[in-house]
């Protein structure tokens, strides 16, 4: 039973490692130091679910939707965690639903980088 403890705990902490290198630096921060591999990814998913799960419903309009999006980018700042604009730009894009792809094809006609302020 010992060497099979042993065995997990080892296998736990070579996947700590595994995951804490493979992650960027700033989504690290706040996570607890020495938990369980699973419950880690678990606590680093529901970090950033909700940003990521959001999708434009056609519900208001798309300047509101980028707002959320926006406010949710703030609260993670909040907590020293920045994400680039560029990704916020690119998401936002990518969330919008067919009918709007006239905004995307624009975006990437234009090849001008767009800022979040630029978007709203």
């Amino acid at each position: 039973m010992k060497k099979l403890l042993a065995k997990g705990e080892r296998s736990n902490s070579l996947s700590l490692i595994a995951i804490r290198r493979t992650i960027f630096e700033h989504l690290l921060c706040g996570l607890p130091e020495k938990p369980i591999a699973k419950k880690f990814l678990d606590a680093l998913e529901k970090r950033y679910q909700e940003l990521i799960d959001m999708r434009y419903d056609n519900v208001g309009g798309v300047k509101e939707f980028i707002v959320k999006m926006v406010h949710i980018q703030t609260k993670l700042k909040s907590h020293q965690i920045d994400l680039n604009e560029k990704f916020t730009v690119k998401h936002a894009l990518n969330s919008l639903s067919v009918d709007l792809t006239q905004i995307k094809t624009t975006h990437n006609t234009i090849g001008e980088k767009w800022i979040v302020k630029a978007c709203c």
